[in-house]
Parts: structure tokens; sequence; C-alpha cells
């Protein structure tokens, strides 16, 4: 089975890059009151997505940088591109290393007249271990500090005037992630195993943290699906390979060129995200449709993971933002 769909996320990675032209979208819901945050969003997909954003008229785009000099260099390129009002594009600092900056960015957040969308797109590839926070850098960056972002903000997406979206970006290679580092057991708990630089697999980081991504929006939907608190979409959007910077980091490989999309294809991918309804809550999106995972998301082992793996995650954020459970 686990030949099966790492050989079908393969194809799937070649077909939708070869042979798949993803639509310009054109209309789009009125975004002229619309708030929405866009992280990691000075340069490539993050950037295009935030240019798609403003061309369909969104009101109000706040770009979540790390560096506020070059968050202000990417706003005047993106005021210039699209011929918007300088009050359309607001510039904040955050950083998805450190969690005070995740809560800051929240707090600010949540005191702006409404929020509509979170495209939580900031995100590393390394395959050197580091600690960041006590954790594994790239699960805090790819992973806790998202979902702390997302349920800090949680209460402000629901009192949006129709259902607020919290969008995170995915990859076709979960299907290849290996899960034996997070596969529950009685010994160790699955952040002490991935936090272990003598038995972390870091070829396989990246694709794990994908693959934990797509369980913690799975469960997050389920478990806001069951509450009386106000409607809220996750989904995670897979824009594909793309040439990007997400591979500068020395040491890493990639793909031969002819692969890749151009960020602004693969954009296209991750604003159809931003812009989906209640049919996309809880889902994998490929090539702008809801798609079926891999099989180690579907089946029983996955489904223990996702429970487990969620538990987990939720006790480490109540220990940095205590209370936070409570907006589920």
């Amino acid at each position: 089975m686990a030949i099966l769909t790492s050989l079908y996320g393969g194809l799937n990675v070649l077909y939708s890059n070869l042979f798949v032209t993803l639509p310009i979208p054109e209309e789009a819901p009125d975004l002229s009151e619309q708030t929405i945050i866009v992280t990691g969003s000075n340069t490539g997909l993050g950037y295009e997505t935030s240019q798609h954003l403003l061309r369909l008229g969104v009101g109000k785009l706040i770009m979540g940088v790390r560096n506020l000099d070059k968050g202000e260099k990417a706003r005047i390129e993106l005021l210039k591109a699209t011929k918007r009002s300088l009050d359309t594009i607001e510039v904040w600092q955050v950083d998805s290393e450190s969690y005070d900056s995740v809560k800051k960015f929240a707090d600010r957040a949540n005191n702006l007249p409404r929020l509509d969308a979170v495209l939580a797109n900031a995100g590393i590839l390394t395959n050197h271990f580091s600690l960041s926070q006590g954790n594994e850098k790239t699960v805090t960056v790819n992973v806790i500090s998202v979902f702390l972002l997302g349920l800090l903000l949680l209460p402000k997406l629901r009192s949006a005037p129709s259902a607020g979206r919290f969008v995170v970006p995915n990859s076709a290679l979960h299907y290849i992630a290996h899960t034996k580092e997070i596969v529950p057991t009685k010994n160790k708990t699955i952040f002490d195993r991935l936090n272990d630089p003598e038995q972390s697999d870091m070829a396989n980081r990246y694709s794990l943290s994908k693959l934990l991504v797509l369980y913690v929006v799975r469960e997050l939907a389920e478990r806001t699906k069951l509450s009386v608190k106000g409607d809220v979409i996750f989904n995670t959007p897979n824009p594909s390979y793309c040439k990007s910077g997400l591979l500068n980091e020395p040491g890493n490989t990639a793909p031969l060129d002819f692969m890749a999309r151009t960020t602004e294809m693969g954009s296209r991918a991750i604003l159809n995200g931003v812009l989906a309804g209640p049919e996309s809550n809880g889902h994998y999106l490929n090539n702008c449709h809801v798609s079926c995972p891999a099989a180690h998301v579907t089946n029983k082992t996955g489904s223990q993971i996702q429970k487990a793996f969620v538990d987990e995650l939720l006790e480490k954020l109540e220990v940095i933002s205590p209370g936070i459970s409570a907006s589920l």
C-alpha cells in the first residue's frame, strides 16, 4: 500500500505539472469589504497569491513577513503592479520561529474590524536538525506556529460575515512521508520522537510536516463542525512543485526545472483554497479540486495518528497560550 501511495503521489505531480494548466481566477465573491492575511507574502507563492487577491479586489491585505524592509519593498511592487490605493496593503512583522511573535501578530489581528481569511503560507525546508522553541525547527515553523496562529484567530474568523477560512499550503510529498516517527507508542510522545536528534529522519521531515498539517486540518475541521460557536473553513491546497525559494538551503536538491510550475501557476491553486467554500472544509485540494489524500491519512492507522497528534499539539499549544483550546 505504501508503494502504491508513493507511486500515485509521484505520478500525480508529473501529470499536474506537465499537463494541467490551472485557471486564472477572473471572478470571485465580492472581496471589496474583506480583510485577508497572507504570511510569507513578500516572495514566492505568498507574493503571487497576494497579487491575485489584490487584482480581484480584496479590501485589505495584511502581509505577514519576518523582515519588514523586504515586506515593504514587496508592498510597493504589489501596489505598482495592481494599481491599488496605498491603504489597501499593510505590512506586519511575524516570525514563525518565535511563539511570542506569533501571539503578538494574532493580538494585533484580533483588533481588526473584521478578518475573513488567513493564508498561513510561511514555511521552511531543511535537512539539518536544530531546535527552535524547544522543538525541531521544521515542526515549529510548519506546524506548531501555523496552528497557534489559527486557533488564536479562530474566534475572529468565526465572526466574519460569511464563514472565515484558514488555509495552509500542502504538498504531494505527503504521499511519500514515512510515518514511523509518528505512530503512537506507549514509551514516548510523538513530539519527543520528532525532537530526538538521534532518531529524527530529516530527509523525511518536510514531507512529514505536510502530512501532519493534513492531519491537523482534518481533525480541526471535524472538531469545529461539532461546535456551536460558528462556522469556519480549514483546508490545505497543494500548489505542487514550484520554482521558489523553498529549496535555497545549501545541500537541498531540486527536481529538474521542466517539472516545476512557476510560483504564479502554483499560487492559483492556493488562491482556490482561500476562496473555497464549505465543500473544502477539512480537505486536501489538488489542481483546484477536493482530492483524496494518501492512504496513510484515511486508513485506520492514519485516524489513530491524527487524533493522537492533535491531542498532543493542543496540549503543547495550551502551554504556549493557556486557554487556547477553548476556542474550538
